[in-house]
């Protein structure tokens, strides 16, 4: 193999193809494989997105539905057994905070945080995040710990 033998893999390289509108003689002048008149034979046409030829797009045909509240609050939420987790894990002793949740990837830094009262918590901890249910900071309070919101 050397420099003079070097050839692209077999179907890696597509032709270009009959060059269109290029005068009567190539075969492909005149309207250019773009038919006679309407939008898509016209420079600059781009179909819209959900344009369905004139016909009433679907978008606006299904009718809207619900009420979006502008001022909801997403919280991030973490049930009791992933905190036993970090415990059995040896990652958390006795505190927990939303500076170790981040470190251990169950929240991003900008969540707000609720502790959900799914799973067990035998260990006692102290932990500070932005809200509790109440099954939640009940079974930490039972289980010795302390339950703190931001």
């Amino acid at each position: 193999m050397n420099l003079s033998n070097l050839k692209p893999a077999a179907g890696s390289v597509n032709r270009a193809g009959k060059r269109v509108g290029r005068g009567q003689g190539s075969g492909k002048g005149g309207t250019a494989t773009r038919g006679h008149k309407g939008a898509k034979s016209r420079s600059g046409y781009s179909k819209k997105i959900g344009f369905e030829g004139g016909q009433m797009p679907l978008q606006r045909r299904v009718p809207k539905f619900g009420f979006t509240n502008i001022n909801r609050v997403e919280y991030k939420g973490i049930n009791l057994d992933k905190l036993q987790e970090l415990v059995d894990k040896k990652v958390v002793k006795d505190t927990v905070t939303v500076d170790t949740l981040v470190e251990n990837g169950l929240a991003k830094r900008k969540d707000l945080i609720k502790i959900l009262g799914g799973g067990e918590l035998k260990a006692s901890l102290k932990v500070s995040v932005h809200k509790f249910t109440a099954s939640a900071k009940a079974a930490i309070e039972a289980a010795g710990g302390e339950a703190i919101n931001l």
